[in-house]
């Protein structure tokens, strides 16, 4: 008998192997992890990340898979990964530092991945599903946190107020998208009559505001979030309703002014870091983007074409370093904290219209009124408006929210427009 369970286990298990739809599911299994630890680790992430690319490889039909790539949304993150490699050739810096700087780009090879992937999967609604279970999860965390600090796996730090892991960017990152990307479905369901799945989902998306309120808040995300509902009111509500809701977040504004030291001291060191560097030259926050913009800006003007090759803005900032060791001008860096200007620094026009030309094809892609098309569209409107105050597209974890974003949700688009199913609608 025993030999019997063993040989049908075998046989199983030799069937599963030469089975494309048992590969194809591993793929959506680890496509799934990746995304639910993304929150977490970014060792697991990545570790997730290469077993799903491996689990392509047994049946990828090549042909099919190359001929994908042809199109605009895949070539594009192509094109930025291949002119950083090609732009090592003409940098000054050292070859490590060149081929380091390519690194963050190699990312985006897998968003024509997840594309084709998800273009023929079912599962992809799953993906995000785990992306916001993982980020409730890890919200409670960040409540533990806040009020038992030696929880934090950070406790050191002195930014790491209601932070587990990683840090407060991140988390903002992270909950901002959630809490936003919520607002489709809790509005369709209220269309519906759902009135209780609506309350539940509204109390989900709401914990992550208050989160962002009272335990911590970065200053991208407080700039952020207004246009992210802005554009889902816009798009998803009549004039009435947008007008509605707009004074009841006025007033819900005023209320959190009033309630919380978090978002008080977050919105006044606007103001008082920028006097600091404006008057004293004092490398405040503020006053160093400025900084690291300014100076961008005249790099980019000396190499406006192709920019100064990959890897080359620390040294220019190295060179461009002035003033005492306590002055903003005198700081160095290798990245500007803006996503456009870290690509014209090294790679010049080539290089921003690639990356613009790539942003918009992303935006055009995701027209509709789905739930998969609504979490395309934000993930881009969220990366380009963050990319004002940083390099996320270049970022790990911002970096591969927009990968996983834009290619499970871009998949689930293209596969619905060629089944003819609302995108989001998993097949029986």
């Amino acid at each position: 008998m025993t030999e019997l369970v063993r040989e049908s286990m075998w046989e199983t298990t030799l069937r599963r192997l030469r089975s494309p739809v048992a590969w194809s599911e591993t793929v959506d299994l680890f496509a799934i992890l990746t995304a639910a630890s993304l929150p977490w680790s970014t060792s697991l992430a990545a570790i997730f990340n290469v077993a799903m690319l491996v689990c392509m490889v047994p049946f990828l039909d090549v042909r099919d898979f190359l001929q994908s790539l042809r199109r605009p949304i895949s070539a594009l993150p192509i094109a930025l990964f291949l002119l950083a490699l090609v732009g090592t050739l003409w940098s000054g810096a050292s070859w490590g530092a060149r081929f380091y700087a390519v690194n963050p780009t190699a990312k985006l090879l897998v968003l024509p991945v997840l594309i084709y992937h998800f273009e023929r999967s079912s599962r992809g609604h799953l993906v995000f599903i785990a992306f916001l279970v993982s980020c409730a999860l890890l919200s409670v965390m960040s409540w533990l946190v806040f009020f038992h600090p030696t929880l934090s796996l950070k406790p050191d730090e002195p930014s790491s107020r209601g932070i587990f892991v990683k840090n407060y960017i991140d988390q903002s990152q992270e909950f901002t998208l959630c809490a936003v990307a919520l607002a489709f479905p809790i509005v369709k369901l209220l269309q519906q009559k759902r009135v209780w799945l609506a309350a539940l989902l509204a109390a989900v998306a709401l914990s992550f505001f208050v989160n962002m309120a009272i335990v911590v808040i970065s200053r991208t995300a407080l700039v952020t979030v207004p246009i992210m509902l802005a554009v889902f009111g816009l798009l998803h509500l009549k004039w009435r309703s947008v007008l509605i809701i707009f004074a009841a977040l006025v007033a819900l504004a005023v209320l959190t002014w009033k309630t919380s030291s978090t978002l008080h001291n977050t919105i006044e060191t606007f103001s008082v870091q920028y006097e600091l560097y404006k008057d004293k030259g004092i490398p405040t926050s503020i006053g160093l983007r400025l900084e690291f913009w300014r100076k961008s800006l005249s790099f980019f003007a000396e190499a406006p074409l192709v920019g100064h090759g990959t890897g080359s803005t620390r040294g220019l900032f190295e060179q461009g370093a002035t003033g005492g060791p306590y002055q903003a001008s005198n700081e160095v860096i290798g990245n500007p904290h803006n996503q456009t200007l870290n690509v014209a620094v090294q790679w010049g026009s080539v290089g921003i219209i690639i990356l613009y030309a790539m942003w918009a094809v992303h935006l055009l892609l995701f027209r509709g009124d789905a739930l998969a098309v609504w979490i395309g569209l934000l993930v881009v409107v969220q990366n380009v408006f963050t990319s004002l105050f940083n390099s996320h597209l270049f970022d790990f974890h911002e970096g591969w929210m927009y990968v996983l974003g834009v290619g499970v949700a871009g998949g689930m688009v293209l596969n619905s427009r060629r089944n003819g199913r609302s995108p989001g609608e998993a097949r029986g």
